[in-house]
């Protein structure tokens, strides 16, 4: 879990950057969220596609979560443990 400075506040000014909020979601009784058709649509997300939340965490408690689609944190990953693995094969050999 990634923490943040007390003086900044969980999800501080440098957390958003560049983004900005979506939209604004209710939790129903069952724990599930909607997101918006005109979202959905935007991001191009498909029934049954799958998403990694990450979470950030401050004084014990939860408090930002965001979604990344499962196939970009994946391209992600590789990209940026591929050239390690690279050059680890490389000095195995």
């Amino acid at each position: 879990m990634v923490t943040t400075n007390k003086t900044e506040g969980c999800c501080g000014p440098g957390f958003l950057g560049g983004g900005r909020i979506e939209a604004l979601l209710s939790v129903d009784e069952r724990g599930q969220m909607v997101l918006p058709k005109e979202l959905r649509d935007k991001a191009n997300i498909k029934p049954g596609e799958k998403f990694a939340l990450m979470s950030w965490e401050q004084e014990g408690k939860l408090c930002c979560m965001v979604l990344i689609k499962a196939e970009e944190l994946a391209r992600m990953a590789k990209s940026l443990l591929g050239p390690i693995f690279s050059e680890i094969i490389k000095e195995t050999k």
